[in-house]
């Protein structure tokens, strides 16, 4: 059977809001993470350090989930190109579930000591190992089901959980916040980890239901699974896997910056109140829900690579004006940096990912190349970030490198995209086949 006439008796926008509905929850758990170690790790977690060496600190430990995510790439990424797309996905969302209940039960430093960021860093871990698989599977399920012509359409309502989980995570810790200050840091802040129980298992029930992908199917019919994927895409594909990784750092580096180090910089440096910085990414992660959708569309009609060349242009346009407008310490302008970095410039850069990072693998390697290369660039480009950040503002005491910190992240993404082939016509079942360094015949099984 075709792949057309196996697409059309699945109804990809079911297909398309399940792996919605994951990555909102996945990426739910990582920004309030993400949040709470801008906000209140540093105090309950390393309060013996002082305050410049605990933000440190803390912002370490939120890289501690980056430098696991290719682990979980080639972990998912491996069984998901031999055993199918969907079991892995309904697996990486209970691993993700679990790290993140972990986290809102953990005694602090104040209780049990060292131990404490010992805990933190191994549920931090497990986050990492499950997003490492996360991102692949859900897009790699609406990428192979969609009909030709909308693949990155679809492939932006995964992408489009991303916002999504931050506006919820974001939201969450903006509520609780409200609380009064004891009590939001002895137990409020607890509270959106707890909360993230229920929402895994709603995404579980959903996940189950939806069929495995067709394209993945057929290859699997014809017994023609990767033996070794990760040594594979490493030995026959790693010119794609290069522009994967490097591709990555234009989302990558702007998209941090705002979302974990401005917090903690608008706060600390500028006096912006918490609420106001908080406030700010919910409305511009909000709008970027539906920006994504549009980007996607536009990437469908012209191409993956001119909307991520034009973005890359933008985000390193967009770097100076963003510290310009935090700065001002005014409400309406904060707002307006956060919009322009995320529905804006970020879409640009983040939305095409979805499409063009598969489109550069062929099937049998598909969930193993786009994940390590997805994974690989969040570990060296994204979770360096706020500590990174940091440092450098401590050692300028001014933004000016964080400026061009993103710019350098710009020009790494256009040279990345430049090399790369156009692939927005190609038909899915054999799209990758042409980036492959042809060095070695492929391995199969017989």
């Amino acid at each position: 059977m075709s792949h057309r006439s196996q697409s059309s008796e699945v109804p990809i926008a079911k297909v398309a809001f399940a792996s919605f509905i994951g990555t909102l929850i996945e990426f739910f758990d990582m920004f309030i993470f993400g949040t709470a170690s801008a906000l209140v790790f540093n105090e309950l977690f390393f309060p013996s350090l002082d305050p410049l060496a605990g933000t440190l600190a803390s912002f370490a430990t939120f890289a501690v989930g980056f430098a696991a995510r290719p682990l979980g790439g080639v972990i998912f990424g491996h069984f998901g190109d031999r055993l199918g797309r969907k079991k892995m996905l309904v697996l990486s969302l209970l691993v993700m579930g679990m790290g993140t209940a972990a986290v809102g039960v953990l005694p602090t430093y104040q209780q049990i000591g060292i131990g404490a960021p010992a805990l933190l860093v191994a549920a931090r871990l497990m986050q990492g190992i499950a997003i490492g698989g996360e991102w692949s599977g859900a897009v790699l399920m609406a990428v192979e089901h969609a009909p030709p012509g909308r693949r990155a359409f679809y492939a932006s309502w995964p992408q489009c959980g991303v916002p999504a989980g931050l506006v919820l995570a974001t939201g969450a810790f903006l509520l609780v916040q409200l609380l009064p200050q004891d009590a939001m840091m002895s137990w409020g802040w607890r509270l959106p980890f707890l909360a993230s129980t229920v929402l895994v298992a709603v995404g579980l029930y959903i996940r189950v239901q939806i069929s495995e992908s067709p394209v993945f199917q057929a290859v699997r019919d014809r017994g023609e699974e990767a033996r070794f994927p990760a040594g594979e895409v490493v030995r026959r594909a790693w010119k794609p896997l290069l522009i994967a990784v490097f591709s990555m750092a234009a989302n990558s580096i702007p998209f941090y910056m705002a979302t974990v180090f401005a917090l903690n910089y608008g706060q600390k440096e500028v006096g912006i109140s918490r609420g106001t910085l908080l406030l700010a990414v919910c409305i511009a992660a909000g709008l970027q829900i539906f920006t994504m959708p549009l980007v996607a569309i536009l990437t469908d009609r012209f191409g993956r690579r001119p909307l991520l060349l034009v973005g890359s242009v933008l985000t390193a346009l967009e770097a100076f004006p963003f510290f310009w407008l935090i700065n001002t310490g005014n409400t309406f302008a904060v707002i307006a940096a956060m919009v322009l970095a995320l529905p804006v410039v970020h879409a640009l850069t983040y939305a095409p990912m979805s499409s063009f990072l598969p489109e550069l693998f062929e099937t049998r390697v598909r969930y193993s190349g786009s994940a390590i290369g997805y994974q690989m660039g969040s570990m060296i480009l994204s979770g360096p970030v706020p500590f990174v950040a940091a440092a450098l503002f401590a050692w300028a005491n001014n933004p000016w490198p964080l400026a061009l910190y993103i710019m350098a992240g710009s020009v790494v993404t256009f040279a990345a995209v430049a090399v790369a082939r156009e692939s927005y016509r190609d038909d899915i079942a054999a799209a990758g086949k042409a980036e492959l360094s042809r060095s070695q015949a492929p391995v199969t099984v017989s």
